[in-house]
């Protein structure tokens, strides 16, 4: 397994000075992003709650945070703050790799949506939806004073910063789509359908290590070390056994409403205005290719890349993944 430990905040220091002094001196064909891997591994987030309200009553929300705690509307100079947002089963662990590389430039917070890792569960399963979802991101987003945002979701998580960056007057600035967009292919929900609410009996990590990783072979290649850490937050220990990190239940309206949802999209997407970028598994069976293709010649007109060998979802930690989403800030 990857090391947990974090920087100590003297070297985080000096490792920041460092990673600036470089990129003022901007040698050509020197590779920035081997040197933030270098110096800025793996670091453990902050956690924090906010309180949300469903109509069956109030949960709080978890979400981790990496680099400044500065909230930008202080300082209107400041980038924006990214907000990473997760798949249907995950939480916002996923993105531990992704914020560490990160973190150095920009301030980023992922969420634990309802449900998941160290959020609340609701008592009412049929408020899992996105609606929900939507406004507990609006709660965070209003509570921690946030005026300018880039918003990273990968599948469901896209679905709510889709939904947030086309009402009026939002604090999305830039759009990552991570294999998600307004059409959703049935055969990738039929495939998730197929395994989400399990409970399986599970006795020892390995045996929910192998599983995990046979539900998640579309994420791609990966090293024994990245599906380590991919996994260790998505499962844990309750008495004898390993139970998933989060509530069977959210099983229950994603049955139901998924097919229902799809055809309110379109809409939705062409009323984003925001610079968006779509990232797509070459092989995913939930974000089709003729979708992508029309995402990007209509409504916000997004640039897209495609991952080889990837089906949904890429999981934003390989290197070649990361600069795709250098890319995408890059360009705001």
């Amino acid at each position: 397994m990857l090391a947990m430990r974090a920087t100590p905040i003297g070297a985080l220091d000096r490792n920041r000075h460092l990673l600036v002094t470089l990129r003022a001196v901007n040698l050509p064909h020197f590779n920035h992003s081997w040197m933030r891997r270098m110096l800025n591994p793996v670091q453990e987030p902050r956690k924090s709650y906010v309180q949300c309200a469903s109509p069956s009553g109030l949960h709080r929300m978890a979400y981790w945070t990496w680099g400044d705690d500065s909230p930008n509307l202080s300082n209107p100079d400041n980038k924006p703050t990214i907000i990473c947002a997760h798949g249907l089963t995950r939480n916002g662990r996923d993105f531990d790799v992704l914020a560490s590389q990160l973190s150095d430039r920009y301030r980023v917070i992922a969420v634990d949506f309802v449900g998941r890792g160290e959020s609340d569960w609701l008592s009412n399963a049929m408020h899992y939806q996105v609606p929900q979802y939507v406004q507990d991101a609006l709660t965070l987003l209003t509570q921690l004073a946030l005026a300018k945002v880039i918003w990273i979701g990968t599948s469901m998580g896209g679905l709510v910063g889709m939904a947030i960056a086309a009402m009026p007057g939002n604090e999305i600035r830039g759009l990552l789509l991570n294999d998600i967009g307004p059409d959703l292919g049935a055969k990738g929900i039929a495939r998730i359908s197929s395994y989400v609410g399990e409970t399986p009996t599970l006795f020892s990590y390995q045996q929910a290590r192998d599983l995990v990783i046979a539900n998640s072979a579309p994420f791609g290649k990966h090293s024994a070390d990245q599906w380590d850490y991919f996994v260790r937050h998505y499962v844990r220990q309750k008495g004898d056994e390993w139970i998933f990190n989060y509530d069977p239940d959210i099983s229950l309206p994603f049955k139901v409403t998924t097919s229902a949802l799809a055809v309110q999209l379109w809409p939705i997407y062409d009323s984003i205005s925001c610079s968006t970028h779509v990232i797509r598994g070459a092989e995913s069976d939930l974000l089709e290719r003729d979708t992508a293709l029309a995402m990007t010649q209509r409504g916000p007109k997004a640039m897209l890349d495609e991952v080889a060998e990837v089906g949904h979802a890429p999981t934003l930690m390989p290197e070649n993944q990361i600069r795709l989403v250098e890319k995408f800030l890059a360009r705001l």
